[in-house]
C-alpha cells in the first residue's frame, strides 16, 4: 500500500457500470466524492467511467493502485450477472476470490431466519486479502483490497459508506478563498499570469459567470498554506480596480 503523505495523498476514482456508460442513469458518486475527498484535503488526480467488465476493472485497478494514495471504486457489488467488481479488484491484484466467512455470517445475521440464495452468497465471495470495515448503517462492510477500497454504487449507500470511513482518507486541508468581479473575465487574465510569477504555489480558477447578475467573473484561490493564500489574495484584490471588485470571500 502506498505510504500516506499530507502533502502528497492522491485518489483515482473508478466509476464502474455499464448503466452511466449508457446513459440509463446518471452518475451522482464523483461529484460526492470529489466534493468530500477534497474535504479530506486528498487530491483527486483522475475520475474514469468504465464498464462491467472484468479485465477493464483489473486494468484500471492495478494502474490507479500504483499510481494514486487511494483507489475508490464505485459499483457492481450486487447478486447479479454483471456484479463483477470484485472479480476485477482481485485479478487487479493477483488474487483469487475466496468465501469470506465473517461477510456470510453478517449476510445470514441480517436475514435472520431466512436462507441467503446463491447469488446474495456471491457477495461474500471476496478477494483473498480483503478486509472488511464494518458500520452501524448497513449489514453490508465497505471492502477494502491493499489500497482499493470498493463502494456501492447506489449513491445513498455510498454516501452512508463513505460516512463512515471517512477518517481512512487522511490529506492536508486546502483553504480557498473567493473574488468575486463585475469585469470580464479577460480583464484580470494578466493579473492572474503575474500573480502566478510571486505566488507559484496558488492554485487559480477563473470562471466566468453569465447567468448571475451581480458579478461577471469568479476568481477562486486555493492553497494547504493559509497564509500564503491570504498574501497572494491580499496582493490580487489590490491590483484591481475598486469599481471591479464586488466582494471577497
Amino acid at each position: 500500500m502506498p505510504v500516506v503523505s499530507q502533502e502528497t495523498s492522491t485518489a483515482g476514482i473508478l466509476i464502474i457500470g455499464n448503466e452511466i456508460l449508457s446513459g440509463k442513469f446518471p452518475d451522482e458518486n464523483a461529484p460526492f466524492l470529489l466534493k468530500e475527498l477534497r474535504v479530506q484535503g486528498v487530491d483527486v488526480e483522475r475520475v474514469h467511467t468504465i464498464p462491467d467488465e472484468i479485465d477493464v476493472i483489473a486494468d484500471e485497478v492495478a494502474r490507479f493502485a500504483r499510481d494514486f494514495t487511494y483507489v475508490i471504486t464505485t459499483g457492481g457489488v450486487g447478486p447479479t450477472h454483471d456484479d463483477v467488481t470484485l472479480d476485477g479488484v482481485a485479478r487487479a491484484f493477483g488474487e483469487s476470490l475466496v468465501r469470506h466467512e465473517q461477510m456470510e455470517r453478517m449476510l445470514r445475521e441480517a436475514m435472520r431466519d431466512g436462507e441467503p440464495n446463491a447469488s446474495l452468497l456471491k457477495m461474500c465471495d471476496l478477494p483473498e486479502s480483503a478486509e472488511l470495515l464494518t458500520s452501524p448503517d448497513l449489514w453490508f462492510p465497505l471492502v477494502r483490497v491493499r489500497n482499493a477500497y470498493v463502494f456501492p454504487g447506489v449513491p445513498r449507500l455510498l454516501k452512508l459508506k463513505f460516512e463512515s470511513s471517512r477518517e481512512l482518507f487522511v490529506g492536508r486541508p486546502i483553504s480557498i478563498r473567493r473574488i468575486f468581479l463585475s469585469c470580464n473575465e479577460h480583464d484580470v487574465a494578466q493579473h492572474l499570469h503575474d500573480l502566478l510569477e510571486i505566488f507559484p504555489e496558488v492554485m487559480i480558477g477563473s470562471y466566468p459567470r453569465f447567468e448571475e447578475t451581480e458579478f461577471r467573473t469568479l476568481l477562486t484561490l486555493e492553497s494547504r498554506d493559509s497564509d500564503y493564500l491570504g498574501r497572494a489574495v491580499d496582493s490580487l484584490v489590490g491590483k484591481i480596480p475598486a469599481d471591479d471588485l464586488v466582494r471577497v470571500e
